[in-house]
């Protein structure tokens, strides 16, 4: 992991400036070239490399952006974000053009095109292999606009921005390295997942009936199994026959984790048997519906509903009492 760099063209000459900057860009990014038809050029560059991402933050004056084919090393995927201004992306014969939240997967062997206005981007290089693992039906969504406006892509932008300002890591115990990319790959995923036009399995029904088909069995064996304490990722990937990989990124899929999926039924549950009535002890019940500790539980229930559940039970039952008018 290197440290922050800081680069600017406010100390050079402007007849200078643009031939900085196409040299900084074609270190960070082999093959990268800028143009641009104003005399009065200026840009500013955050450049870092955590793990196997390579990220830069660049604003710059309008401008436009070119890169070569990059032939060398394993095939990688280079992502654009826009946080300010607008551009047109080019690559092959797709166009996308990308509004601040919007970003566009490419590909660095392939020669592409950028046409910018006055901006900020967030660009970040990294290794095909583990976002496909996480997301098999990228192919389908390179060099198309994906939009920032899911909650997904809300939660992937917050979190490249927030690693930026947590500033230089380079100190950092190594582990983290490792757990942010992991955290990148698995918030790409899941904003690719709930961005407009990256639909999964696009062009393949076959793809897409099956995925629905392990989605459906998936919620019937939470439904079935809800109130068994051993009830969690594992248990439903060995039920399925799948992996633990692919059982998170079925839920993440619906905007959750299995985890707080099985919470969420849970309490669920809970809240009508306590409706109903009939019921021992509080504790009792968080017991039966699978929870290992009853504290735990009635803290959940009143994030959940607004009420521990002793006072749930006595407002229905309250209501219950009460005269119909």
């Amino acid at each position: 992991m290197t440290a922050i760099r800081k680069f600017a063209t406010s100390a050079i000459a402007p007849p200078e400036r643009l031939r900085f900057w196409n040299d900084l860009v074609d270190r960070i990014y082999t093959g990268t070239y800028v143009n641009s038809a104003s005399p009065a050029f200026s840009g500013e560059m955050l450049a870092w490399n955590l793990g196997d991402l390579a990220m830069i933050r660049p604003r710059s004056t309008a401008s436009a952006v070119g890169r070569l084919a990059d032939t060398s090393g394993e095939e990688r995927v280079i992502l654009h974000l826009q946080c300010r201004g607008s551009s047109l992306h080019r690559q092959g014969t797709a166009e996308s053009l990308l509004e601040p939240g919007d970003f566009v997967l490419g590909t660095p062997h392939t020669p592409y095109a950028l046409e910018l206005t006055a901006h900020e981007l967030l660009v970040v290089e990294f290794p095909r292999a583990p976002l496909l693992d996480r997301f098999p039906g990228l192919d389908d969504a390179m060099s198309r606009r994906l939009s920032g406006a899911s909650p997904g892509g809300r939660v992937f932008h917050d979190f490249l921005l927030s690693l930026w300002r947590q500033g230089d890591q380079s100190d950092a115990d190594p582990d983290w390295q490792d757990g942010v990319s992991g955290v990148f790959y698995d918030l790409v995923a899941m904003a690719l997942r709930g961005a407009g036009g990256a639909s999964r399995g696009a062009g393949n029904p076959h793809a897409l009936a099956a995925e629905t088909a392990l989605r459906e069995r998936v919620l019937a064996q939470v439904a079935a199994n809800l109130c068994d304490p051993a009830l969690r990722t594992v248990t439903l990937a060995q039920a399925c026959n799948t992996s633990v990989r692919t059982i998170q990124n079925l839920f993440a899929t619906l905007g959750t984790t299995p985890s707080a999926y099985i919470l969420e039924q849970r309490l669920r549950l809970a809240a009508d048997r306590l409706s109903v009535g009939g019921f021992g002890s509080i504790t009792e019940l968080a017991f039966e519906l699978g929870f290992n500790d009853s504290a735990y539980f009635t803290r959940c229930f009143r994030q959940r509903h607004g009420q521990a559940p002793r006072d749930w039970r006595r407002a229905v039952a309250d209501e219950g009492a009460a005269p119909q008018s």
